[in-house]
């Protein structure tokens, strides 16, 4: 019954999330000092402004924001989230088309990200005080104080343009037809985007699982197992690991949002057809029904994220599982 309740009210908080960020959203793009029909047409485009303003009445860009707004939420409710301006084709083909390539870039950053944080948290836990743990220190602050879109241009100049190591550009090879393209073809394309995006989540996961660590390290039954013989890595394995595990998954899925944000200016730099890119463009373009598409897309994302955070920690440890009862 608690269970019951709890995703009735998870459910309505999420309705509640999207209909407010609709909101929001819908007013701050209608609001852009970009003209969508000049947008559209181009700057040097000859056409009269007749034919604009038929553009423009077509698009129902001269009703009143309050009624675009209501055209726009009633047809989302019969589930057609319009037409994109930028890409000419219904949003929902545009995110379908964008979804796979961003999915896919994002999940491969947030897993290196989540590995290499929990294992470099970990050696500076345990190794406190040392060299490494300086050093690991010292990578994190310097990570963590670096926007990530000044590192992916940094990567890209380094081994893209000038050791030639990696593409500079694109999911697959610059005309190779589709079905030619091979897995390794776009591992190959996936690595500098991903490796970029990772490094926004490395920080936070190393320094707060090395903080774990050494809380743990300091805590009576540790010392115990110590003095019963146990190794360092043993009570690492037997006593720290699900103590550690819960603020890092806490971590690492509450940077869903953090993940989404970096991925739109990854894949800027590297020209990375997916939805942050897509955004960028409808964003320069005052595409209304695509923006509106991409940020209720992102907070389903990130309400996923969390949501799943929740389920993980009543396995990780009951005690904590919303919902369960005192």
């Amino acid at each position: 019954m608690n269970t019951l309740k709890y995703l009735g009210s998870t459910l309505i908080r999420m309705l509640l999330l999207l209909f407010g960020v609709s909101i929001v959203c819908f007013f701050l793009i209608i609001s852009s000092p970009i003209d969508p029909v000049d947008a559209y047409v181009g700057s040097e485009s000859n056409i009269s402004q007749e034919q604009k303003d038929v553009i423009a009445e077509h698009w129902g860009l001269n009703d009143p924001p309050v009624q675009r707004y209501i055209t726009w939420m009633k047809n989302l409710l019969h589930g057609d989230m319009g037409d994109s301006i930028a890409f000419k084709k219904p949003v929902v083909q545009v995110l379908k088309e964008r979804f796979v390539t961003s999915l896919v870039l994002m999940i491969t950053a947030w897993v290196i990200s989540g590995i290499l944080g929990f294992i470099l948290g970990i050696l500076s836990g345990v190794f406190s005080g040392s060299v490494m743990d300086r050093i690991i220190k010292t990578f994190c602050f310097i990570l963590s104080s670096t926007p990530a879109f000044w590192i992916g241009l940094l990567l890209l100049i380094v081994f893209s343009v000038n050791l030639g190591w990696f593409p500079v550009g694109f999911a697959v090879p610059v005309g190779k037809a589709a079905e030619d393209v091979t897995l390794l073809d776009r591992i190959y394309h996936l690595i500098l985007p991903a490796f970029t995006l990772s490094i926004t989540g490395v920080s936070n996961i190393a320094l707060h699982t090395r903080q774990k660590i050494i809380d743990v390290m300091k805590s009576e039954y540790v010392l115990f197992a110590k003095a019963r013989g146990e190794t360092t890595w043993q009570v690492i394995k037997r006593h720290g690991l699900r103590n550690i595990a819960i603020p890092a998954i806490t971590l690492q899925f509450a940077s869903f949002s953090e993940l989404f944000g970096g991925s739109v200016l990854a894949e800027q730099v590297f020209s990375y057809p997916g939805l942050g890119n897509a955004a960028t463009t409808a964003g320069l373009k005052s595409d209304v029904p695509l923006l509106l598409g991409v940020a209720l897309f992102s907070v389903l994302f990130v309400f996923a994220g969390n949501f799943i955070a929740n389920l993980l920690y009543g396995i990780l440890n009951p005690e904590i599982r919303e919902g369960s009862e005192k």
